[in-house]
């Protein structure tokens, strides 16, 4: 009944693992059907979500899991409601929790009390489950030992790609404006399991990847920072020219919603090089080896 707060909570077995079963799912979704019957999911939802929610409530249906969507209009957390107090209401009511957040302390908070397995499902330190689709991904398209860059902000789908990747055997080149590089002590972490290197030129991390990964350039809660981040990410776009630097097989991702224009341009998201919608369905997939390994399931 473990929980999944960072992709640094697990093993690199138990990450090979997750990704193992995400794979056999997709191929055969029957091996999952009912395997969860009579469980009760909490997705909490602090921030805006298409992909997190849709994923997440499908997951645990297929699973034979109920999912309860709980919408942080009604739950005022941090508000109506602390994190501590919410965390010892919904671990009596549920079997797990799965929360998107603004803050990974309330996530942390939540977890401590809750007496049930909790998963990040996004907060400003990372995105696992994401970091999880992505290795996914990574993993039909270019094989176990994938060269990655990531051109743009030092941000939580970063961090917790830096961590997925070196787990995985990987290695990542990250190039950000100057200030706005990922966390060190992430970084550090990530290189206990493999190379990372950190630069501030798009073409020096991108040259002979096999793998291109980008996001958006103001997070959800970093609008009023658009203009400001605009002018330093200037000559950070993914380009068709930028990707020419890439190995000749490189695939280009993205956690989405894209911003056409701006961190990528619409010829590189929807040319035949993108694996973004690949990425997307893996969420699915992702969830659901997460759900199994946390009630035991799977090992």
């Amino acid at each position: 009944m473990s929980s999944l707060l960072s992709v640094g909570d697990l093993t690199p077995a138990e990450l090979r693992r997750l990704v193992e079963v995400a794979r056999d799912l997709k191929r055969a979704p029957q091996l999952g059907a009912g395997k969860l019957a009579g469980k009760t999911i909490g997705l909490f939802f602090e921030k805006p979500s298409l992909r997190t929610w849709v994923s997440c409530d499908v997951a645990a249906v297929q699973l034979g899991a109920h999912p309860v969507a709980i919408r942080n209009e009604e739950a005022g957390l941090g508000t109506r409601e602390p994190a501590e107090d919410m965390g010892k209401v919904l671990g009596r009511y549920l079997d797990a929790l799965g929360m998107r957040v603004r803050r990974h302390t309330d996530l942390e908070t939540v977890a401590a009390v809750a007496g049930i397995p909790v998963v990040n499902l996004l907060s400003d330190r990372e995105h696992p489950c994401q970091a999880l689709a992505d290795l996914v991904t990574i993993a039909e398209r270019v094989g176990n030992t994938p060269r990655v860059a990531f051109v743009g902000d030092g941000n939580n789908v970063c961090h917790s790609l830096m961590l997925a990747v070196t787990m995985w055997g990987g290695s990542i080149r990250v190039a950000t404006p100057p200030g706005y590089e990922p966390h060190s002590e992430v970084v550090a972490s990530a290189r206990r399991w493999g190379e990372v290197e950190l630069g501030d030129d798009p073409r020096w991390a991108v040259e002979g990847a096999q793998v291109v990964y980008t996001d958006v350039w103001a997070s959800m809660g970093q609008e009023s920072e658009a203009d400001q981040r605009r002018r330093a990410f200037e000559g950070f776009v993914v380009d068709s020219d930028l990707m020419d630097s890439a190995d000749s097989s490189a695939v280009f991702m993205h956690c989405l919603p894209a911003h056409r224009g701006e961190e990528v341009t619409a010829e590189v998201l929807e040319g035949p090089r993108s694996v973004v919608f690949d990425q997307a369905e893996n969420r699915l997939h992702a969830f659901k080896a997460v759900l199994l390994w946390m009630f035991g399931v799977v090992d």
